[in-house]
């Protein structure tokens, strides 16, 4: 039986090429992941683990420039560290965000990656942190260095002037020198500028303070007695590690990262092989359809039903390991190839060696192989069932009655149970509801697959009076067989149907979401423009003086991220400037006057009103200032609530007034700033706040339509990865519907040449196939539409009391775009067929049985 399956693998080696293509994209998505991610890894572990291999001890503290005069490690005790017994010498680093402008003004680097460090030479005058390939480290206040990659991005060489930014406003330095480094700032595509330590010191911490301390030990000396003997001189607020502690945790930070990375890819990879099942299981029942004597003489000779089994099942076997060969030789290529595309994107991978690992080798073949002859198992059970006198007839084994009662009625409460829990899920909402949608979408789309041969026919049947109408008698015959087999075309557009319902609802969610966003802004903000750090941290105080000093301002006020207590409740609070937070913000009074924030009052948002009670005109005893334990200035005083305003969304729950905080806080931290002009937003507008800021790189001026493209932007990007991600389950959709189309009209051959005899020429021939496969893959995309509508309404609903201004939004436009492309899928994968039809002759179809 051995031999018979596989010649008959090779008999039939045309008609098995689409499950060939199928299982091996499907297997190719499986390795490269796994080789990706292996790859990956391994370079980035060995990347940690050799930017540790001089540290012995390292410690970190989580000081910042506003926490007071005791931040971090002072001169003092790094002076101690360096005279333990077995330490070899100390380093002291501080950082911060610097951004470094080219030649045209702009940032390079993507601001949150763009770093500034100080400069720490050792008695040689080199720092082991940094090799440089162009001139030196810089030891004076006006010289920096400069990572070799933003150089050449911005045609810096040593002795140029550079325009680099700080939190304040922006300086010019000469480049010292050039270097490269192992900096994860730098590998993300970000920069990294060095200065003397002093100036670094007193741009982000203060003078004679260090943030962080890499300790390097003698030879022979213990890490961990390093460890305990520095541990006792550190302040409170500083942890300490040996080297190899940091470089086990970055590896397992590393492992859990890729972990995250590989699920993901691994679940877009088992819904192309899911998709791959139908197109597999199609090809065998057509295949058991048309070797129905052939397989009735094996029983008529002497085969039992298990033999029979068994040879369609070792056919499914044979074909499964060759696609797997060959599909784990492309996942090899994809891994490449993943690896290069994250380079052309800026991300600067670490070199190494491809990681093919045991593991992702015998996972690839096991799933190529158990996933066919999975799909196989239903038409060799069908196959063992063909009785020995069928060996009589070329007639092709139908369904019976009741297996289709069967089928319909199993088909029904699946799908029922799952659009149950469906509606539940969406009325419970949050995460439980969500993990109980997820799993009603699970048997809902099982039980539309099971019922979908049944819905082919009303469905068709709408169409094909217009296909009569439009195109004739070609039109007429394609409507007849695209129901013909119900089964067959079932599972050829139940493939296109689960693409379909992922696109479908995942495109609704984001242009829902979109559309929130945008009617947030809108109804939240009357400002002209937001002015942000491009790094995602904090403006100085001299940009917002700058601002209010702009030529054609008409209001300004900060949205300065502050903190007062409540008994032993802490809020966050938003400081603003009164009279002009109403002209920036949208701020409805409920009750009250939002004129009394100049009056040293605050003003209380209504959900928080309504916890706590309050109601305008209260008095509440709140605690302002420095509430940690470095005995920064505070006050407890009694505070009248002077207005309750309507949510919004750009602000904290309660508002005070710039003047209120000032005192508590010398150095504020001002998230945005936002900005009213006179002549409303304006390319001239625009320009004269970036004048007033010194033209600096690292603050970014956005007007409305900027801010909602930042979180519009952010989601078309997620959908794009998304639709990049189902593009290989759509592939193997198409290719169902070449290979249903064309092991069709191998069936048909007769029928077709016999069309031929009676009048239907070559060109209404091809028109035939090719409206066939428009209805098919129409059909699926249908179905596949109207779920992924369904889902994504019951997704909407777990989520809309958490986005204001929610409401589902129907892409019309893109939902037409998703049913002309599957039309144009129809029409390309009935190309091959449709030609091979058309070039049947006529007298040898004829004479096919």
């Amino acid at each position: 039986m051995f031999r018979t399956a596989l010649r008959n693998v090779l008999a039939h080696k045309a008609r098995l090429l689409m499950t060939v293509l199928a299982v091996m994209l499907g297997v190719a998505f499986v390795s490269g992941t796994l080789v990706f991610t292996d790859t990956l890894g391994n370079a980035y572990r060995k990347q940690s683990a050799k930017s540790y291999d001089d540290v012995a001890v390292a410690v970190t503290t989580y000081a910042d420039q506003r926490d007071g005069k005791d931040a971090g490690v002072d001169a003092k005790t790094l002076d101690k560290i360096r005279g333990l017994d077995g330490v070899a010498s100390a380093t002291g680093r501080v950082s911060g965000f610097a951004g470094v402008a080219d030649k045209d003004g702009k940032l390079i680097g993507n601001g949150w990656t763009n770093t500034g460090a100080n400069f720490s030479p050792g008695k040689d005058g080199k720092d082991p942190a940094y090799t440089f390939t162009d001139g030196s480290g810089p030891v004076q206040d006006s010289q920096i260095a400069l990572d070799k990659d933003s150089a050449d991005k911005g045609g810096y060489e040593v002795g140029d002037t550079v325009r680099v930014a700080t939190n304040g406003p922006v300086k010019e330095f000469a480049l010292s020198g050039v270097f490269t480094t192992e900096d994860g700032a730098v590998n993300a595509g970000g920069s990294l500028v060095l200065f003397d330590t002093a100036v670094a010191q007193k741009q982000y911490l203060q003078p004679g303070y260090f943030k962080d301390v890499t300790i390097a030990a003698a030879p022979g000396a213990s890490e961990q007695k390093i460890l305990d003997a520095v541990e006792p001189l550190l302040p409170k607020d500083a942890t300490a590690q040996t080297g190899k502690q940091l470089a086990d945790d970055q590896a397992r930070e590393i492992e859990e990262g890729l972990t995250s990375l590989n699920t993901v890819l691994l679940v877009f990879a088992a819904i192309a092989l899911f998709v791959g099942v139908f197109l597999i299981a199609n090809t065998f029942t057509m295949l058991v359809a048309q070797r129905t004597r052939e397989l009735a003489l094996m029983r008529a000779v002497g085969a039992s039903r298990r033999q029979v089994k068994r040879s369609v099942i070792l056919e499914a076997a044979v074909v499964g390991a060759v696609a797997s060969v060959v599909g784990f030789a492309l996942g090899l290529g994809l891994a490449t190839g993943l690896r290069a595309a994250m380079t052309s994107f800026g991300a600067k991978v670490p070199a190494g060696e491809l990681i093919i690992s045991p593991t992702a080798v015998i996972l690839a073949f096991v799933v190529g192989v158990l996933i066919t002859v999975f799909a196989a198992w239903l038409p060799a059970r069908r196959a063992a069932k063909i009785p020995p006198v069928a060996a009589m007839s070329s007639v092709h084994a139908v369904a019976t009655t009741k297996s289709l009662i069967v089928r319909n009625t199993i088909g029904g409460v699946i799908t029922l149970a799952g659009a149950v829990a469906i509606v539940a899920g969406a009325s419970m909402g949050e995460k439980t509801g969500r993990t109980i949608i997820g799993i009603g979408a699970f048997f809902a789309l099982i039980g539309i697959i099971v019922l979908i041969p049944l819905l082919s026919r009303p469905v068709i049947a709408l169409a094909r009076p217009l296909l009569h109408r439009v195109f004739g008698v070609a039109g007429k015959l394609a409507g007849q067989n695209a129901v013909r087999n119900p089964r067959r075309t079932g599972a050829t557009a139940s493939a296109l149907a689960i693409g379909l319902t992922l696109v479908t609802g995942l495109t609704m969610l984001g242009v829902t979401l979109g559309a929130a966003v945008d009617k947030m802004t809108t109804d939240n903000v009357k400002a002209d423009y937001m002015v942000t750090m491009a790094s995602g941290g904090g403006l100085d105080a001299s940009a917002l003086t700058a601002l209010q000093k702009a030529k054609g301002v008409d209001a300004v006020s900060p949205q300065q991220r502050s903190w007062l207590e409540v008994g032993d409740v802490g809020l966050p609070v938003s400081a603003v400037t009164p009279g002009d937070a109403e002209r920036v913000f949208t701020l409805k009074a409920v009750s009250g006057s939002m004129a009394t924030l100049g009056k040293g009052q605050i003003a209380v948002e209504e959900k928080l009103a309504k916890k706590k009670g309050w109601k305008a005109g209260d008095s509440v005893p709140v605690k302002l200032g420095d509430f940690a334990e470095k005995g920064g200035k505070s006050e407890t005083k009694k505070l009248t609530v002077g207005a309750v305003y309507e949510t919004n969304e750009f602000l904290e729950q309660v508002l005070v007034s710039t003047d209120l905080v000032a005192p508590f806080e010398p150095k504020p931290y001002i998230a945005e700033v936002w900005v009213t002009m006179d002549g409303g937003a304006s390319s001239a507008s625009e320009q004269a706040l970036v004048d007033a800021l010194g033209d600096n790189p690292a603050i970014s001026v956005m007007d409305q339509q900027d801010i909602r493209n930042i979180f519009g932007g952010m989601i078309n990007t997620l959908l794009n990865i998304m639709y990049g991600l189902l593009a290989m389950a759509l592939i193997i959709a198409v290719l169902g519907v070449v290979n249903t189309l064309a092991m069709s009209v191998f069936e048909r051959q007769q029928e077709i040449g016999m069309l031929r005899a009676i009048g239907l020429d070559r060109r209404k021939v091809k028109r035939m196939i090719r409206l066939e496969a428009v209805v098919i893959s129409l059909f699926g995309a249908v179905i596949g539409v109207l779920l992924g509508s369904f889902l994504a309404w019951a997704v909407g609903e777990t989520i809309k009391t958490d986005i204001p201004g929610y409401a589902l939004v129907v892409p019309w436009e893109r939902i037409g775009l998703f049913l002309l492309l599957a039309g144009v899928v129809g029409v390309l994968a009935a190309m091959w067929p449709a030609r091979s039809a058309a070039r049947l002759n006529m007298l040898t179809a004829i004479k096919t049985e």
